[in-house]
């Protein structure tokens, strides 16, 4: 690498790690909006931030059936929320007919009741929206709602259990050859509410169905979750709703974090004085890891910070330590066994590639399996360990690897700059004597790729 590229890359890596930490804890206006900082945006769980529980009763006369129809309920209570982005939300039974729901990261007690709606029934009719049609599927029979994007436009998508899916199979055949419309009733007590009236192309199987008419994500929301409120088993009442203070305490998130920025500091100390120059390599690698790591939490919906939350991204700080831990130790390795430094670091990192695929690609595999077997926070634990494993990896590989290169570009003669040391075998060894051999190598490499490009542009050619 020239010095000029060298330096262009070095001011480029400086400039995007300032704006980066800026982005990060600084929030600022622009105009009339308010532009919070990443950090400050961040979801956080009931152990950090407190939250709002309410506690629900179920009114049903009906006790036939009630347990299981109160564990259908507290499921689509939980879908709900999962929905309306809170994935760390608790909801339990208390007792044999009490439901209580805890979201986090809410401060106004009436927010509770916007995010999950009044409790109402659903209804299934074929009319034109006037309520005169006979009923012939419930919320009972509706398994799932959300919106989706299909052909270009905003739906809403709807899943049946086996009961409903017949049911509406059948129907569906018969709107279609009728050309009538299917109508779907929300009721509040007394009070019934159309909430969609649509005609059927054709009859629709097996339980999968599209709601479509001109949404917007917002309204196709905002439909989903009438459809979900109707989809409980029972009517619930609300008794009680107050706020929840957080369970580690009021100053754990604060303390929390200054005993990260120090750990952080202690590692980059240690990284500075184990391998010099290297070690201030990582460091700026592990200065722009944070950077992502933070806008990844910000910008990812199915973040809610939590303590095991906080332990998994713990853990990819690690992993991403140890990535170039490992890179280090493998060049220090080649240029004791008699290599320049050149033909170290490009032999060192080769050899360095497969060990940190191996170790991180299972701990990949583990944190998707946590997700989807998990819940709550045991999926909160595994979604940000895969996405700290991810950008470890990124971080390892790339971004490590480049500024390497820059580095050494000023400085490949001088061993003590990066705390290198040579085996009493190869003391001797000229510091330069292998640079032709990896340059050649390289050139090599370069060359194998450019005749692939060719190949392949003769190819499309053809």
């Amino acid at each position: 690498m020239k010095k000029k590229s060298a330096i262009v890359k070095l001011i480029v890596t400086g400039i995007v790690l300032a704006l980066g930490l800026v982005l990060c804890f600084c929030s600022f206006k622009i105009g009339n909006k308010n532009i919070p900082s990443w950090a400050s945006n961040i979801k956080l769980g009931l152990d950090l931030k407190g939250g709002i529980y309410a506690e629900y009763v179920a009114l049903d006369d009906d006790t036939g059936n009630l347990d299981e129809r109160m564990n259908g309920t507290v499921t689509s209570i939980q879908s709900l929320l999962v929905n309306k982005g809170y994935p760390e939300a608790t909801v339990v039974r208390q007792g044999s007919a009490g439901i209580r729901v805890e979201v986090p990261d809410v401060e106004n007690p009436s927010a509770i009741l916007e995010i999950l709606g009044e409790p109402a029934k659903l209804a299934f009719r074929v009319d034109d929206g006037d309520a005169t049609g006979d009923v012939f599927m419930t919320g009972d029979n509706v398994v799932k709602a959300e919106p989706g994007y299909y052909n270009g436009q905003y739906v809403v998508s709807l899943k049946l259990d086996s009961v409903g899916a017949t049911k509406f199979a059948e129907v569906t055949g018969k709107c279609a050859t009728d050309k009538t419309k299917i109508s779907i009733y929300v009721s509040y007590g007394e009070e019934e509410k159309c909430i969609s009236s649509a005609t059927c192309d054709e009859q629709i199987t097996g339980g999968q169905a599209t709601i479509s008419g001109n949404f917007t994500l917002e309204s196709a929301q905002e439909l989903a979750d009438q459809i979900m409120s109707g989809t409980f088993g029972v009517t619930l009442k609300l008794q009680k709703c107050d706020p929840i203070s957080p369970t580690l305490g009021e100053g754990a998130l604060k303390y929390g974090l200054i005993a990260g920025i120090i750990g952080l500091a202690l590692v980059m100390i240690f990284m500075i004085c184990r391998y010099r120059l290297f070690g201030v390599v990582a460091s700026i690698a592990l200065a722009l890891y944070t950077v992502m790591m933070l806008f990844f939490l910000d910008v990812i919906p199915l973040v809610q910070l939590t303590l095991p939350g906080i332990a998994g991204i713990l853990l990819s700080i690690g992993m991403a330590i140890d990535g170039n831990v490992i890179i280090y130790e493998r060049i220090k390795d080649e240029y004791a066994a008699g290599k320049s430094i050149l033909s170290a670091v490009h032999y060192g990192y080769r050899k360095s590639v497969s060990a940190i695929l191996d170790g991180n690609i299972t701990t990949i595999i583990a944190a998707v399996i946590l997700y989807i077997c998990g819940s709550g926070s045991v999926q909160g634990f595994s979604v940000t360990l895969l996405i700290g494993i991810v950008l470890a990896v990124f971080s390892s590989l790339v971004v490590t690897k480049g500024l390497m290169d820059c580095f050494v570009t000023f400085n490949h003669s001088n061993e003590k700059f990066y705390n290198l040391k040579r085996s009493e075998k190869y003391a001797s060894v000229a510091a330069d004597e292998n640079d032709a051999a990896v340059q050649m190598d390289i050139d090599s490499e370069q060359k194998s790729i450019n005749a692939k490009k060719a190949a392949v542009a003769v190819g499309e050619e053809d």
